[in-house]
Order: structure tokens, then sequence, then C-alpha cells
């Protein structure tokens, strides 16, 4: 049986990398006939430039740059047959921000980094950035404040459809995950509704990706594209469906966002389209199956009730995550 392997990453626990190995050890532990491809993937947050740069090639440069909290961090940006593409993650990440103090930088947290990534890439004739996994919820004012034309073509690949405001909005949606408190969702709710740069743009899909980050890069002429779809095109994930027999993705929460444009759904719909069943492996599991399946989604099953809890499951990620795919393995392998 020929099982391809295609996650990202699950948090701030595994990379794609780390998950794609996690699974393949557990489930060759119990069907080790099998032969297994992995392709670790991501949907323009973290781990986008490794997925590209594994699957590409190309030349990494590192530069240092304004972190969100406004010192100094290394980031690296990859260069390709005359495309950049770069990890807004790398500049001004959730996992840049110690999680003792989310609630207090929540509101300040910046995207100059990205920005200062955006300008050292500026000899490419496409700039490719992607959103996803962001510490800030600035509407791109950090981006913004040190890049004011871009002569590259300009691509946002986003992996949410959010609108910049509103209950689906930057701030409702994604504020809270990045420590903001009610009352200091309600401030940056207000602080992005008055950028008057983002008025014209902030109803798009994608505009709220990255804490709006994505419609300041709309303001500067992007083009969105999906994340997903872009890697799923770059990294010849359709080829590999097509020699699979079952297409196994995963990431750390399955929940009603990741039917909004994220991986696991370019993952069941390349397979669906081929008729061969999609399973998820997740850290955590709320979708239906009705929804799921609707997605193309065969079966999901979560980390955190295979290991009896959350925390069992946090205190050794790759451990559960492949006594659950060996779990997996039996029931599916054939």
């Amino acid at each position: 049986m020929r099982v391809l392997v295609a996650p990202d990453c699950f948090g701030g626990t595994l990379t794609a990398g780390e998950a794609a190995s996690a699974i393949a050890d557990g489930w060759r532990a119990t069907a080790p006939d099998d032969e297994l491809l992995l392709r670790p993937l991501a949907d323009g947050g973290p781990g986008f430039v490794d997925v590209l740069h594994a699957a590409l090639g190309g030349e990494l440069h590192v530069v240092e740059v304004t972190g969100p909290l406004g010192t100094p961090v290394p980031a690296r940006w990859l260069e390709h047959d005359g495309t950049a593409y770069i990890e807004s993650a790398e500049a001004c990440g959730l996992h840049l921000v110690p999680a003792d103090q989310r609630a207090e930088w929540c509101e300040r947290a910046t995207t100059r980094g990205v920005g200062e990534l955006v300008l050292a890439a500026s000899g490419a004739h496409t700039i490719v950035v992607g959103l996803g996994g962001s510490g800030t919820t600035d509407g791109g004012e950090g981006l913004l404040s040190v890049v004011t034309d871009v002569t590259a073509r300009l691509v946002a690949a986003s992996d949410v459809e959010n609108p910049l405001l509103g209950p689906h909005g930057a701030a409702a949606t994604f504020g809270p995950q990045k420590g903001a408190s009610p009352e200091a969702v309600a401030r940056l709710e207000a602080r992005l509704a008055g950028m008057d740069r983002l008025r014209d743009v902030r109803d798009l899909p994608g505009a709220g990706a990255a804490g709006g980050l994505g419609a300041a890069l709309l303001a500067l002429g992007a083009t969105v594209t999906s994340g997903a779809g872009l890697v799923r095109e770059l990294t010849g994930l359709d080829a590999a469906l097509a020699a699979a027999d079952l297409a196994i993705t995963g990431e750390g929460s399955f929940d009603w966002q990741s039917l909004r444009g994220k991986l696991v759904t370019a993952v069941a719909s390349g397979a669906s389209a081929r008729g061969i069943p999609c399973l998820v492996l997740a850290g955590q599991v709320s979708v239906g199956r009705r929804e799921a399946g609707a997605a193309g989604i065969t079966d999901s099953y979560a980390v955190a009730e295979h290991a009896g809890s959350v925390a069992a499951a946090m205190a050794d990620p790759a451990g559960t995550l492949g006594a659950l795919a060996a779990q997996v393995a039996g029931q599916w392998s054939r």
C-alpha cells in the first residue's frame, strides 16, 4: 500500500517535517511493508520557506530584521528562479513572543521586520509573502512604515480568507490567540478600522490574514493566492497523490478555520479528485464528520483523545502522534 504523509506543522510543537516523521515512524511500526512518501507541507505560515526550499532548491538568504517586540531577529528568505519567497512568521511570528508576554504585547507587536524582508528581496521580479502564524495585529502598519512602494510583482500567500474587520476579522478571530483580552480586541478592531490606507481593501478575502498584514500587502498592490494551493503546485503534491492509495495530512488543531483555505483542505480536495481516502491526524479535532466529509476528508483522529488529554499529548508531541498513527495504520493498512 502506498501512503502519502503530507502534514502541516503542529502549532508550536512539531514542524511539518517532524510531524511527517512521527506519523511515518508510527505507521511503519504497524505496517512495515507499506510504501510511505513523506511530503511535509505549509500553507503560508510557519515552515513555508523550509518546505519550498526542500522542493525547489534555490538560495536561502539570512538577514537581521526587527522582530515583533522591536528587537533584532534573524530571518530567511528564499530566492529561486527570480522569485523571492518570504515567510512572515520568521519576522513577526507568535513563537517570537514569549507566552507570558503576549497579553502585554498583543497591541504593540510590529510587522516592521516583514517590511525589511521585502526590502531585502526587492531585486526579485516576484515577491511571495507567506502569511500565517503571526504574533501581530497591527494591520501591517510596521511593514508600511518601511515599504512605501514595490516595483516587483507582489503576491500574498494567505492561509485564511478572513476580511480585516468584523466577527471574522483579524482582531476578533485571531486576537485572543495572541493574548488579547476582550477589551484589547475591541481596541485592536477600532485601530484597524481607523487605518485609512486599508479602507479600500479591508473587505477583501485574506485582508485579515496575519493580523491584517494581508490588508497592507493588498494596499501595496499585491494579489492574493491560496498559500496551500501554491505549495500544492510547487511541491508536486498532485503527482504524489496520483501515485498514492491513501493520503494522510494533519495540523495542531483541526477546527472550523481548517476548512477556510488551510492546508488540510488542499490535500483532501486533491485526494478526493483522485478517489483516494484522506485522513487527518491532528492534536485536537472539533470539526464534525459531515463538515469534514464535505471537504473530502474521510476520517479524522485526535492525538489528545488517543493520549488521554491535551497535557499528555503536549508532553510528548512526536511520541503521541506516532502512537496514534500506529493505531490508525491498523485500521487502514491492507
